[in-house]
C-alpha cells in the first residue's frame, strides 16, 4: 500500500497558489491585455487548499502527542507570517498612499487595520488610508480566518466522534450535507460572502478528512474514483447546484497528491506556498498603483511581478517562517 508520506502536496500547493496569483493578476492589473487571466479558476484553487487542509490537519492532530502540541505546531505555521504581512503592509504601503507620511500615520485607520487584521477579522478594516483607492489591501487573507477556524474544529470533531469511532464516517458525511445545505442556500439568495464562511467551506474541508481516515481504500480505488469525480463535477456544473462536486473536487485534489511520483521531492528546497499566497495580492496592487502595467509592456510587467512574488515567498520561508518551526 502507498506510503502516506510520499506525496505531491508541496507541488500541489504551489500550483494552487499560482492559479490564485494569475486570477488576481488578471482582475487587479487593470490591463486589458491581462484580463484573460481572470478565467484562472481561483475559487476552485482556494477550495483545493481547503481540501488539502482537511487531509493534513486531521493527520497532524492524530499524530500529535497532545492538544497543546498540535495547536502550537499549527499556530506557529500560520500566525507569524500572517502578522508579518499585516505589519509590513501597514508600514510599507504608506509609500504609495495619496496621504503624506505624517497624515498617513496620524490616521486612526492605520491602527484599526493593524488591530482588526491581527485578530483575523479583515472585513472590519480591510483598507489603509489613501492606499489602492481605499480598497482592500489584501483580499486573499479572508481564507486565513477560515483556516484558523479549521485548526480548532478538528479537535472538536475528534472529541465528538472519537479517534476510532465506527460512526465517524457517517457523522462526517452528515456534516458534509449540512454544510452543503448552508452553502447552496446562501448562494441561491445571492449572499456569496455568507456562503463562503466556515459552515459552507466545511463542505470542502470534510472530504479531505474523510479521505485521510479512509486512505487505504482511497488509494486502492483512486483511478476509478478519479474518473467518477471528473464526470460528477461536470454534472453538478450542468444542473448548477453543488451537491457532490465538493466531495469530487476533494477526490481530484487528493488523486493528484498521490499520483505523479516524480514530483514527490518538489518541496526539498522549502515550502514557499504560504509566502506566495499571503504577499501576492498587495504586490500586484502596488504594480497597478504605480502604473507599471499601463506604462510598460503588461506581459513583461506581469513576469516581473511574478518574479517578485516568488522572491518574496522564498525569502519569507528561509528568513522568517521556518525559524518558528
Amino acid at each position: 500500500m502507498q506510503d502516506i508520506t510520499k506525496n505531491n502536496f508541496d507541488f500541489l500547493r504551489v500550483l494552487l497558489a499560482f492559479i490564485v496569483f494569475l486570477g488576481h493578476l488578471g482582475a487587479l492589473s487593470a490591463s486589458t491585455e491581462l484580463k484573460f487571466l481572470q478565467h484562472s479558476p481561483v475559487e476552485i484553487a482556494v477550495f483545493g487548499f481547503f481540501v488539502v487542509s482537511g487531509f493534513l490537519i486531521a493527520r497532524s492532530y492524530e499524530r500529535s502527542s497532545s492538544l497543546k502540541s498540535y495547536l502550537t505546531k499549527r499556530i506557529k505555521r500560520i500566525v507569524p507570517a500572517y502578522l508579518l504581512v499585516i505589519f509590513l503592509c501597514a508600514i510599507l504601503l504608506s509609500l504609495v498612499s495619496t496621504y503624506s507620511l505624517t497624515e498617513y500615520f496620524a490616521n486612526t485607520q492605520v491602527y484599526k487595520y493593524l488591530f482588526w487584521n491581527s485578530l483575523f477579522l479583515n472585513f472590519k478594516a480591510p483598507w489603509l488610508p489613501g492606499v489602492f483607492g481605499n480598497q482592500a489591501v489584501n483580499g486573499a487573507l479572508w481564507t486565513l480566518k477560515i483556516e484558523m477556524c479549521y485548526y480548532f474544529c478538528v479537535p472538536l470533531l475528534f472529541l465528538l466522534f472519537g479517534k476510532n469511532n465506527k460512526y465517524r464516517n457517517v457523522s462526517l458525511i452528515i456534516l458534509y450535507f449540512l454544510s452543503l445545505a448552508y452553502l447552496n442556500y446562501f448562494e441561491s439568495v445571492g449572499k456569496i460572502s455568507m456562503a463562503k464562511q466556515l459552515p459552507g467551506t466545511l463542505s470542502y474541508f470534510i472530504p479531505g478528512m474523510l479521505i485521510y481516515f479512509n486512505f487505504d481504500k482511497f488509494i486502492k480505488h483512486k483511478n476509478s474514483l478519479f474518473i467518477i469525480a471528473v464526470l460528477t463535477v461536470w454534472i453538478d456544473l450542468f444542473i448548477n447546484i453543488q451537491l457532490f462536486s465538493p466531495m469530487m473536487i476533494g477526490i481530484i485534489i487528493l488523486y493528484i497528491a498521490y499520483s505523479l511520483k516524480f514530483l514527490n521531492n518538489f518541496g526539498k528546497y522549502g515550502d514557499f506556498t504560504y509566502g506566495i499566497y499571503i504577499f501576492h495580492f498587495p504586490i500586484i496592487r502596488t504594480f497597478t498603483t504605480l502604473g507599471l502595467f499601463e506604462d510598460y509592456n503588461p506581459y513583461l510587467m506581469a513576469f516581473f511581478c511574478m518574479l517578485i512574488v516568488i522572491a518574496v515567498g522564498v525569502s519569507s520561508w528561509h528568513f522568517y517562517e521556518k525559524r518558528f518551526l
